[in-house]
């Protein structure tokens, strides 16, 4: 006597092939072709299936329904879900409002700042004198050139009067031209270091320095910066990134600077320049530089403004955005 699984798996497929059957018939008197496409279509319809596919379904759908009555079951499924939600990465960094385009002014000369011609912070226009340098060693060494300049022209006068009487007085001539063409040469030196002395204004701006006190009197290099005249209003924001935030960021990524004097009025910009190597801060840190210019339509604020910049990166899964700075503190602890 067979056993009732036997039994079962009997039925099953005699109920199959009584569906099969069926499925033909009606597929003959109906006049339909015998395409693959029809034929699943009328074997996929819930009616065409016997009683033991019903009931396998039941079966499958209670075993669901019992997995999922559990709490741990489905909270661990919420949270998997939650974890995978995706969320922008973005970091934070101290930001600045900068002039995009500065003119640096320099010290022309080796000497000492004299006396300035404008304040800080205040506008100015192309070709105002912005500083001037001590011009004492310059006037004594151009009072001295020029008295150099006229004995030689005196010593040739001399010379051409002998001439005339004496031939050997001629050869002397060629010389003395020569040192009168030195001298004159170093009199036009040093009339144009004067010239020099006094700087201006190469653009129309703002002029951005420290306290001018404080540069009255310190003597300076060739070279040394003193000085800035900037456009105020052509202006970008520029961030210090953090070693452990140098996150890869997308092209023209979204920056927002909040600034400190009006948090409520942030100021939006897009990546300009991101640096590849960090640089040595005053506080003695290392960062990454980055330049952001202002959104078409954004009213330029005061340079020099400072606040928090937030830069906005790729989109991550929850889950690495929590773990991202405590494996990354743990690998440098771990050494892994």
């Amino acid at each position: 006597m067979p056993s009732a699984p036997a039994l079962r798996r009997g039925r099953r497929r005699l109920l199959q092939r009584r569906t099969w059957r069926r499925t033909l018939g009606r597929l003959r008197r109906g006049g339909q072709s015998f395409s693959p496409r029809a034929l699943l279509r009328t074997l996929c319809s819930p009616c065409r299936w016997g009683p033991a596919a019903r009931a396998a379904g039941g079966r499958l759908a209670a075993a669901l329904r019992a997995w999922w009555r559990r709490p741990l079951r489905r909270y661990a499924v919420l949270l998997l879900l939650f974890l995978l939600f995706p969320v922008r990465l973005s970091v934070l960094a101290p930001g600045e409002l900068v002039p995009a385009q500065p003119a640096v002014i320099r010290a022309p000369l080796e000497g000492t700042v004299d006396r300035f011609f404008v304040a800080p912070n205040s506008r100015v226009k192309q070709g105002d004198p912005l500083f001037q340098l001590d011009l004492t060693t310059l006037e004594s060494r151009l009072e001295l050139a020029r008295q150099g300049l006229a004995t030689a022209e005196a010593e040739y006068r001399q010379a051409a009067q002998q001439a005339v009487f004496e031939a050997k007085s001629k050869v002397q001539l060629a010389l003395l031209q020569g040192r009168i063409a030195e001298r004159q040469t170093e009199v036009d030196f040093l009339v144009a270091q004067l010239a020099r002395a006094q700087v201006t204004a190469p653009l129309d701006g703002i002029a951005l320095m420290d306290d001018s006190s404080e540069w009255v009197g310190k003597p300076v290099m060739t070279g040394e910066r003193i000085m800035t005249v900037a456009d105020e209003h052509d202006v970008e924001v520029e961030a210090w990134i953090s070693l452990g935030d140098g996150i890869v960021l997308p092209e023209n990524a979204a920056v927002t600077l909040y600034l400190n004097a009006a948090p409520l009025s942030p100021v939006t910009a897009r990546v300009r320049y991101y640096a590849h190597d960090a640089v040595p801060r005053p506080d003695g840190s290392f960062a990454y530089r980055l330049r952001a210019r202002l959104e078409p339509g954004e009213a330029p604020p005061r340079v020099g403004m400072k606040g928090t910049a937030k830069i906005k990166g790729p989109w991550v899964t929850l889950s690495y955005w929590v773990l991202r700075r405590p494996l990354a503190i743990l690998r440098q602890v771990v050494g892994l």
